[in-house]
């Protein structure tokens, strides 16, 4: 089983409308806005921005999907992000990204680098908004934000049709400048037409952001030698402490 598995249901996206199961039950509900008033749900308030982008499958880069990213900043050098499929109430959680300072990155092994991509392009470009916010405002966090580094493993692959979150997860790529990374133009504007903007007026107001001295040739792994990553699911032998239930089993059993 590898994140490239071939779709199970078909190549159209699926909605949120095919995901199995029953409607809501009141007294699910009952029990949810009960835990609403008696949970403090610490962790989902220190959401607080939502960035509408693109990701680009590592093992498929013909593969497209439009982002709904909602950020928290842990510290000036890392932000952590839950990553959906729509801003709606019903949106599904696709995945996860994390977000780290050029100066973090720099400290990685060279190995896990390979792992992440750039955001500079993204933002330069204007394919990375704030739904609502208005440039002037959200400047100073983009100026931030080129020079970063991301890694994002999507859960569930709704657009090869996934009715579920199926398999291992899948490394995406941001949108880049060359070959496989430029966003298609149609969902470009079928972006600007939803939100009213214009992603090249965004792009020609950011003329003046700057990103790393130099993006590290170990992100963006695929522009060097044209391969991506897949993740492979398979089965091992557990780590085992002695005199544990399952070592004492396995030690009869040879």
């Amino acid at each position: 089983m590898t994140s490239s598995d071939r779709p199970p249901y078909g190549h159209m996206p699926s909605t949120k409308e095919d995901v199995p199961g029953k409607p809501l039950s009141m007294g699910s509900s009952l029990i949810e806005k009960g835990a609403k008033m008696l949970q403090t749900m610490a962790p989902i308030k220190q959401f607080q921005q939502h960035v509408c982008s693109w990701a680009i499958y590592s093992h498929d880069m013909s593969r497209q999907i439009e982002t709904h990213h909602y950020v928290t900043r842990l510290n000036e050098d890392f932000l952590q992000c839950a990553v959906y499929d729509a801003e709606s109430s019903d949106a599904r959680l696709i995945g996860v990204e994390y977000i780290v300072s050029d100066r973090l990155f720099e400290a990685l092994p060279n190995e896990e680098k390979q792992l992440w991509h750039s955001h500079f392009h993204e933002i330069k470009s204007g394919l990375w908004v704030n739904p609502g916010v208005p440039e002037l405002i959200q400047k100073p966090e983009l100026k931030k934000l080129a020079k970063s580094y991301g890694k994002f493993w999507c859960t569930w692959q709704f657009d090869r049709g996934d009715r579920l979150p199926l398999g291992v997860p899948a490394l995406m790529m941001s949108p880049q400048g060359e070959n496989w990374g430029q966003i298609k133009e149609e969902l470009i504007l079928k972006r600007d037409e939803k939100y009213k903007i214009s992603t090249l007026e965004k792009a020609e107001s950011r003329v003046g952001i700057e990103g790393p001295e130099k993006i590290d040739p170990l992100a963006d792994h695929w522009k060097k030698n044209g391969k991506g990553w897949v993740v492979e699911a398979k089965e091992i032998d557990m780590i085992l402490k002695a005199g544990s239930p399952l070592s004492t089993l396995r030690a009869s059993q040879t």
